[in-house]
């Protein structure tokens, strides 16, 4: 059977999907609640007994992708999980900082933007491709794209397509901090040394230059401090995006001869 179907079986008060696990945190002297992000259920949380056992630990590590079933005697519960693990990503990362990096601010910006029980169907198999591919050589430039999704989903999405001032479709090179739209050269004037960066990498134009996939992340990052964490209560921003930030910043920094 191939596990990784993304299918969903409801029954009453009962659900089993797959799904990425964001989060774990212990409850109880042995018991652990998970943030499950599911394709049809959204983040759904969920006790797991025993979850905090030395036996559990391993298989419970933020990014595993796991065949979950959820009980509860009513659907405003909590509830409890009986999971297996489908394939584990931290081992795999463990050897490569940037990957690490990435897998945890992927876990961490999830559980940080997304609503309980809210599904993003796009978003998770999105997700799913950028964990798969975690390590590979351009994984920055997908990491960039699945934040610009990543807003989209939550309302903030950037409009890349013209300049927001003329209209023109070229030359386009900056964004506005505001509205998140486009700006040519010509449309920015004098205002330029207030606009955002709009490098290619932005606009989905594959180039493998790092230092394009860093303008973007400032880019991002602005929307996600200042339009996003607003509309969640002004949290701040989970600090293991920015480590994943300053990773990738400094990989894109010449090497002195």
């Amino acid at each position: 059977m191939d596990k990784r179907g993304t299918g969903r079986i409801c029954q009453g008060m009962e659900w089993r999907a797959e799904g990425i696990l964001l989060g774990v945190r212990r409850h109880g002297e042995h018991a652990a609640i998970l943030d499950l992000f599911t394709e049809g259920l959204g983040r759904h949380m969920g006790v797991v007994r025993g979850g905090a056992s030395r036996k559990m630990a391993p298989l419970l590590q933020p990014g595993a992708q796991l065949d979950a079933t959820w009980r509860a005697r009513l659907d405003a519960h909590l509830g409890s999980y009986t999971v297996d693990l489908i394939r584990g990503r931290a081992a795999d990362a463990m050897d490569d900082r940037l990957s690490l990096a990435g897998l945890s601010a992927v876990c961490a910006l999830l559980a940080f933007a997304l609503p309980e029980r809210h599904a993003y169907p796009a978003l998770y198999a999105r997700t799913l491709v950028l964990l798969d591919g975690l390590g590979a050589g351009r994984w920055p430039e997908a990491y960039l794209g699945w934040e610009l999704a990543l807003l989209e989903e939550t309302g903030f999405g950037l409009d890349l397509s013209a300049c927001a001032v003329t209209g023109v479709t070229q030359d386009l090179a900056y964004v506005s901090p505001r509205t998140g739209r486009a700006v040519s050269v010509a449309g920015a004037g004098d205002w330029a040394d207030r606009l955002l960066p709009l490098p290619g990498a932005l606009r989905g134009m594959a180039g493998g230059d790092p230092a394009e996939v860093v303008a973007g992340l400032r880019t991002t990052g602005h929307f996600l401090t200042e339009h996003l964490a607003p509309s969640l209560g002004d949290k701040p921003l989970p600090p293991a995006r920015q480590r994943l930030v300053d990773l990738i910043a400094a990989r894109a920094q010449p090497v002195s001869g």
